[in-house]
C-alpha cells in the first residue's frame, strides 16, 4: 500500500477513534455480533456490536445468529453510536437500522448473549431473561449446548451462566446489585445478591459444582 493511502486511512482511524456517531450501508456480516459499515466517505469501517456477544460460528446457534444480524442489518443504512475501538481495531458500538435498536433486537429474539464483562445497559438484562423465559433463539435449546460464548473461546464446552432458581430474573435486575466489582460468596450480603453475581454477571467461581446454586452457605 502506498504511503499516501496509509496515511488516508490513518486520518479515518483517528477521526473514528473521537466520533460518537457513524452513518453507512452495511455491506457485510462477518458473525452474529460483527459486521461491515461503508461510509460515505467510501471507506470499509468494521464494527463490533457493543455490549452482546453471540455463539461462535462452531457452536450451536453461531449460523442462525449471524443470519439474525444480516437479516436486520444487511444491505441497509444504519446509525452507529460509538466511541472507542477493541484491540482487533473495530470499532464498538450501539447499531440502529430503520429505528430498531439492532444490540437490543439481537438479545430479544435470543440470538445474542449479554456480555456481562462489558454491559453498561441494564435493560439488556431483563430483556433477555424475557428471552430465556419464552425459549426464544438459543434458549431453546439443550441447557447443556447453551454455553456462554465467552467461555466457549476459553475452551469451556459446559454451561456455566445458570438459570435462577429462586427469585426471578427480573427483580435481580432492577439496579439493586452491580457487577462491578467482582466478589466473592464471603463478600455476598444476600442469597439474592449471590444468585445476582452469578446469572447476570456470570461469576461462575460462585458455584464450584456446577448445580446452579451460587454460594451454598447462604443459598441453600
Amino acid at each position: 500500500m502506498r504511503l499516501s493511502a496509509l496515511f488516508v486511512l490513518a486520518l479515518v482511524f483517528s477521526e473514528l477513534a473521537s466520533a460518537t456517531t457513524l452513518t453507512g450501508k452495511v455491506v457485510a456480516i462477518a458473525d452474529g455480533d460483527t459486521l461491515t459499515l461503508l461510509t460515505p466517505a467510501r471507506e470499509q469501517v468494521k464494527i463490533r456490536l457493543a455490549e452482546i456477544d453471540t455463539p461462535e460460528r462452531a457452536q450451536p446457534y453461531g449460523t442462525r445468529a449471524r443470519q439474525a444480524l444480516s437479516d436486520l442489518a444487511f444491505g441497509k443504512q444504519a446509525t452507529v453510536e460509538t466511541s472507542e475501538k477493541d484491540r482487533y481495531g473495530r470499532v464498538i458500538g450501539r447499531i440502529y437500522v430503520d429505528g430498531v435498536d439492532v444490540n437490543k433486537e439481537l438479545v430479544s429474539r435470543g440470538a445474542a448473549w449479554v456480555y456481562r464483562q462489558y454491559n453498561h445497559d441494564k435493560s439488556l438484562l431483563a430483556i433477555e431473561a424475557d428471552a430465556r423465559a419464552a425459549k426464544r433463539g438459543l434458549w431453546a435449546l439443550p441447557e447443556a449446548e447453551r454455553v456462554a460464548p465467552w467461555d466457549w473461546r476459553k475452551g469451556t464446552k459446559a454451561a456455566v451462566v445458570q438459570p435462577y432458581r429462586g427469585t426471578p430474573l427480573l427483580a435481580a435486575s432492577s439496579g439493586q446489585y452491580s457487577c462491578s466489582p467482582r466478589k466473592n460468596c464471603g463478600q455476598m450480603s444476600s442469597c439474592e445478591e449471590a444468585r445476582f453475581h452469578l446469572e447476570q454477571c456470570g461469576n461462575t467461581r460462585l458455584d464450584r459444582d456446577k448445580d446452579g446454586i451460587p454460594c451454598e452457605s447462604i443459598c441453600p
